[in-house]
């Protein structure tokens, strides 16, 4: 699906974001037969056509998926900002062998194709977006603005990234220092939404970690963190049982093991983990979405709209 940007030719739509586009399109069209009806409508800018209406803002490409007319809805001003960040590093590229052709997702296109449709949803709702990148420090740090040209730059940026080739360094993820220095450079109240998988090069001091979510709390920031994760390998440890070497994407480092024999204990360890994050994040007011690689985007859309909806 990704495909190499000619830069003579930005104006168009890019492989990224005409996936966007149709992602979103799709969960819009979902919203408006579900019953969550009034629900979609508010917040895909439309309303319900009423008889006396101009007809001159119907939205006829809606009314032939739905057999029901609607009304765009226009409004200058810039409801929210939002502020993309999406964790770069090795561990991010997890599983090796994704195939998009198959919507087979390793974690970083996941994030990208998460954070694309996003983008997509904020552009309709004219919500203003930034983007920040991080591996061992932060790469990219973006103003948030709501134009045509800016979100082409992010689409730009996010394109290139999924070409980007796995992370060599040995120095994994400094995702503490990272985020304080991100929260440091977010003035303006905005929702602040985490791509991540939370595995950082110093994750036992578990402590220092939050803290650094908490920063992204002040000046009165909404922080939404979409726990990025295979499921069944990295949650459920579903794997044969024979002989595997694992290696940590971070450092490198090698363990062979055969999973039948350590799977419980690992099961027990990491569901331990992931419960304590789910309750500190409760603890801070920050929204925990679990964000599975082989579940699709439509609940990365919804818990934006739920935070939306809560904010306005």
């Amino acid at each position: 699906m990704p495909v190499q940007i000619d830069r003579s030719r930005l104006t168009e739509v890019s492989s990224l974001e005409m996936f966007a586009r149709e992602v979103v399109e799709g969960f819009i069209v979902g919203m408006h037969k579900s019953p969550f009806h009034g629900f979609s409508v508010e917040f895909a800018e439309h309303r319900q056509y009423n008889l006396g209406d101009s007809t001159r803002h119907i939205d006829w490409k809606l009314y032939g998926r739905t057999d029901k007319l609607y009304l765009k809805k226009y409004e200058e001003e810039t409801n929210l900002r939002a502020r993309l960040i999406i964790d770069t590093s090795a561990s991010m590229y997890y599983p090796e062998g994704s195939d998009l052709s198959e919507g087979k997702y390793n974690k970083i296109q996941f994030s990208i194709y998460g954070a694309a449709a996003l983008t997509e949803l904020f552009k309709k709702q004219r919500d203003a977006v930034g983007l920040s990148l991080f591996s061992e420090q932060v790469k990219l740090h973006t103003e948030c603005k709501t134009s045509p040209a800016h979100q082409r730059y992010l689409y730009e940026r996010m394109e290139e990234l999924l070409k980007h080739p796995k992370v060599t360094s040995s120095k994994g993820t400094n995702l503490i220092t990272s985020l304080h220095e991100i929260a440091e450079q977010t003035h303006r109240r905005s929702v602040v939404i985490l791509f991540s998988d939370m595995l950082d090069s110093d994750s036992e001091h578990a402590e220092a970690l939050f803290d650094a979510l908490q920063h992204l709390k002040h000046n009165k920031h909404e922080v939404i963190l979409f726990h990025v994760h295979d499921a069944v390998t990295e949650l459920s440890f579903d794997f044969e049982n024979r002989p595997y070497t694992f290696i940590d994407s971070e450092t490198g480092e090698e363990l062979k093991v055969q999973p039948g024999e350590v799977k419980e204990a690992y099961v027990k360890a990491v569901s331990a983990h992931y419960e304590e994050m789910k309750q500190r994040c409760t603890q801070y007011h920050i929204d925990f979405v679990p964000a599975d690689i082989r579940a699709g985007f439509n609940d990365i859309l919804v818990a934006y709209l739920i935070k939306r909806k809560m904010m306005k």
